[in-house]
């Protein structure tokens, strides 16, 4: 009766620490592949739809970006 409870616990504490490190190393990479957007993205955006980025437009867009998530 003991023994199972210790190798319940045992088991459970290993799986939840194999599941947080691999869990971790996919968020890193998914970071990694898509990094958050920024500043610069925005204006090569609005470079790339023939539009001079102003300071106040490309504020205005991470506000929005931001207050989306």
């Amino acid at each position: 009766m003991l023994n199972s409870i210790l190798f319940t616990l045992i088991g459970v504490l290993i799986g939840g620490a194999l599941g947080f490190y691999f869990t971790k190393k996919k968020f890193e990479k998914e970071l990694k592949e898509n990094p958050p957007i920024n500043e610069k993205m925005i204006r090569a955006m609005f470079l790339q739809m023939g539009q001079k980025p102003s300071e106040a437009k490309i504020r205005q867009v991470m506000k929005a970006v931001n207050n989306n998530k």
